[in-house]
């Protein structure tokens, strides 16, 4: 079977989304992928209490991206200012990275972000540094907005390996219908 198929996350999801974006970002098994940030940050991606604040707070919804019952990949969506919405915590498991999944949760999440609020544009940040992970957001549309922001300070998000670490915010229009 290899259709994705696509739901919204419940709170019963956390402990599996835990597992899968720290797997795909930090730590030994994130070197499996494309997508490890472990020689930059170590600890961990996200915790418990920011997936419950997602899942409960109005305009946010944490998309799972499964193929039978297997949790390929997820990503959270929130409405921000105006007609923009927010695309982050954008994971896929790393034996299964470079098949084609992420490109597909990133165009559902795309998708969701015209149909549950009508957004114009899709905005992100990513670390400055990951030029492999901004080229692969620019082949889908993506552009760098030049703006730029001091990485997080909140070790909830994990604890920097260097000290020029950095955010860029990438945009990207989106069609209506």
């Amino acid at each position: 079977m290899n259709t994705l198929t696509f739901r919204r996350a419940t709170n019963d999801d956390i402990p599996a989304l835990l597992e899968l974006v720290t797997n795909a970002y930090r730590g030994e098994a994130s070197r499996a992928g494309w997508t490890t940030e472990a020689d930059l940050i170590d600890g961990q991606r996200i915790d418990a209490d920011l997936l419950h604040a997602d899942l409960d707070r109005p305009d946010s919804l944490v998309i799972l991206a499964e193929r039978g019952v297997d949790l390929v990949g997820c990503a959270h969506i929130a409405k921000d200012l105006g007609d923009t919405a927010y695309f982050g915590m954008f994971a896929v498991r790393p034996t299964g990275q470079s098949q084609g999944d992420g490109t597909r949760i990133l165009v559902e999440a795309e998708r969701l972000a015209v149909a549950e609020w009508g957004s114009t544009v899709m905005i992100m940040t990513v670390i400055g540094l990951r030029d492999a992970l901004i080229a692969f957001y620019e082949r889908r549309g993506y552009r760098r907005t030049g703006v730029r922001k001091p990485f997080h300070v909140d070790t909830r998000f994990g604890v920097p390996r260097r000290d020029d670490l950095h955010l860029e915010v990438l945009e990207k229009g989106l069609h209506r219908g």
